[in-house]
């Protein structure tokens, strides 16, 4: 009697969700099912794009995700804290997740993983903490947040100013002589950060400089869809070029938000990339704006860049 041949079930996931093996989309490197799809895991909802509505939400995925060394002062919307200094910062020493320094301005650390699901929400309870916290302390969470405001409710409206640094020496601007673990942190940070320039033509634009090649990171504002379909339009004209040798090679997908990735030749640095930066922001724009259908090769092209895709959170 022959052996039945054996079939191994497979489960499509339907589009838009997350298959149980895959990587949770919280960035906690678990997979889904011992993750957020656990009923017993996490208490707290990933939210897919948890920025929305915050000042220069772009800015803030980019410093989160992409930029080594950059600050941004914000001002809270409360009466009562409105005069109150506090400092978005990339990363701070240790990797705290918030500092109240000695003259009461309290750096609030954008690349804390706390992996609670919603970010802002954990930014939020961060700075709430440091609020009342003594000049001097170290604010972190060691637990989920739990219901409460996020980032958003409590930041005023207005433009985010970000001041992108050549390291981290912002840390110890007012400190004589650094020693011990802050000046080890420093130290070290300093060795890993890879030169970076923010574009002033376009907003969330940053260039890098990474040794062997040379990057223009983009974090845009737009419907997922209709900027991978606008994006396909751009390529097929040959409007996507942003410097000479310049490539579009695909882009990642952070907080809810898509980054286009440009490889450059090496030596190309940021000033070169201003005015064909902006003008590709210009003909972008036209091109979201058109309900036209796309073309077979237009199709093909979008095809492509859906496929070269990641998302990191």
């Amino acid at each position: 009697m022959g052996k039945r041949s054996r079939v191994k079930a497979t489960s499509k996931v339907p589009a838009g969700e997350v298959g149980p093996r895959q990587p949770c989309p919280c960035g906690s490197g678990r997979r889904y099912k011992a993750c957020h799809g656990d009923p017993s895991g996490p208490p707290q909802v990933y939210v897919g794009r948890p920025f929305e509505g915050l000042p220069g939400e772009c800015d803030v995925i980019a410093m989160r995700e992409i930029v080594p060394a950059a600050t941004a002062p914000i001002r809270l919307s409360s009466a009562e804290h409105s005069d109150r200094p506090v400092v978005l910062c990339s990363l701070l020493p240790m990797a705290a997740p918030a500092l109240v320094r000695q003259d009461g301005t309290i750096w609030l650390g954008l690349q804390v993983q706390h992996n609670f699901g919603d970010p802002s929400r954990d930014l939020a309870a961060a700075l709430e903490k440091a609020l009342g916290s003594a000049p001097g302390s170290v604010v972190g969470l060691t637990d989920a947040p739990g219901e409460g405001p996020r980032l958003q409710d409590l930041v005023a409206d207005g433009p985010l100013e970000v001041t992108v640094h050549e390291g981290f020496d912002f840390w110890i601007a007012d400190v004589d002589d650094p020693t011990g673990a802050v000046a080890a942190s420093l130290e070290s940070a300093n060795a890993a950060a890879m030169p970076t320039e923010r574009l002033t033509s376009v907003e969330a634009a940053y260039w890098t400089n990474v040794g062997t090649k040379e990057h223009l990171r983009w974090v845009m504002p737009y419907d997922e869809e209709k900027l991978l379909s606008a994006l396909a339009k751009l390529h097929v004209a040959g409007k996507d070029k942003v410097a000479e040798g310049a490539r579009l090679v695909g882009m990642f997908r952070a907080h809810g938000r898509l980054v286009p990735v440009w490889d450059l030749p090496v030596g190309t640095g940021a000033a070169v990339l201003e005015e064909p930066a902006a003008r590709f922001a210009k003909d972008l724009d036209s091109v979201l704006a058109d309900d036209a259908p796309l073309t077979t090769e237009e199709r093909s092209a979008r095809s492509g860049l859906a496929n070269r895709q990641l998302t990191i959170r």
